[in-house]
């Protein structure tokens, strides 16, 4: 009876002791009955990693961290991380990240599996560690280039400004302030005038209305012109102009050939000689005649004798 009490007591406080690891086990969050596997990676600085933040694949929750201890004295880390898929294997290649899980989250790690099926990872194993940077650094990192460019462009705009600053000098600016002034007065100059053209355009308005009265007119008077050539007989035009042509034809042939007394006139040279000496015979009578008119035109009352004709010594005085 009294080993019975002594046994029921043994197996209470046993029970109680594996009660109380189970417990404390579940309460930092590792579930002892799990057929978890356990790697390791080391980090330089953890960024906020804390025990019990969550293990993604793919972003997939896969498992959780373990625990976070100081690898040496010199302040590097070493964090222990479990993973529940034990059909999923990867190879020490495989790089482990810690993340940012959102704008305002926690951190945590990323599995990033490489595959060699010579170089697989085992529980127990140390895997590679990286840090990805948060979203202040990528965002100070994008905002680089154009920190740069914003700089160089201050500081061309800054030289540009002071080009402009020594270009508008006190002489400058009067001649500007001159240009200005006359350019004022040009535009009241073109404002009279605008003005005064309205003016004139108001007082000939009728004259406008009639020259473009007159316009009209003459625009239908040409259309009636083209209409009027429109219907003329051009077959029977063309045909008489042809007839005419074909006449002037003829009679250039006749003319060239020498046919008709024309024709003879300009073909035969004894005619042409001939008419030439007459013309020459009847200018030298006719200059003789007012020369010496007493010899042609003579009235004799006693029968005088005519003289015989003597050529002139100089027939033109």
């Amino acid at each position: 009876m009294r080993r019975s009490k002594e046994v029921k007591t043994a197996v209470l406080a046993i029970g109680t002791i594996l009660l109380f690891i189970f417990g404390y086990s579940f309460l930092k969050g590792t579930n002892i009955l799990d057929k978890d596997r356990t790697f390791f990676v080391t980090y330089d600085n953890v960024e906020g990693l804390a025990n019990s933040s969550p293990v993604t694949i793919n972003g997939l929750l896969v498992g959780k961290v373990k625990n976070i201890a100081f690898l040496n004295n010199k302040g590097k880390l070493l964090v222990s991380f479990s993973i529940k898929e034990p059909d999923f294997e990867f190879s020490k290649n495989s790089l482990v990240r810690i993340y940012s899980s959102g704008l305002l989250g926690g951190k945590s790690l990323g599995l990033y599996p490489e595959y060699d099926p010579e170089n697989m990872a085992v529980s127990g194993d140390t895997l590679v560690g990286s840090i990805e940077d948060d979203m202040l650094v990528a965002v100070t990192k994008a905002l680089g280039p154009l920190e740069d460019k914003v700089n160089n462009t201050l500081a061309t705009l800054d030289v540009l400004l002071n080009s402009i600053t020594d270009l508008l000098d006190p002489k400058t600016r009067a001649n500007l302030q001159q240009a200005i002034a006359n350019l004022n007065t040009t535009m009241e100059s073109l404002n009279g005038a605008s003005n005064s053209l309205n003016g004139l355009l108001k007082e000939n308005t009728g004259k406008l209305n009639n020259t473009f009265t007159n316009l009209d007119e003459m625009a239908s008077n040409f259309n009636s012109l083209s209409d009027s050539l429109s219907k003329l007989e051009t077959g029977k035009l063309f045909s008489e102009f042809q007839s005419v042509v074909t006449r002037f034809d003829t009679i250039a042939s006749a003319l060239e050939n020498g046919e008709g007394s024309m024709g003879k006139l300009l073909k035969d040279e004894q005619l042409y000689e001939n008419l030439k000496g007459a013309s020459k015979q009847l200018d030298e009578l006719l200059e003789d005649v007012k020369l010496n008119p007493k010899r042609y035109i003579h009235i004799s009352v006693f029968g005088k004798n005519n003289k015989q004709y003597t050529k002139p010594d100089n027939p033109e005085q």
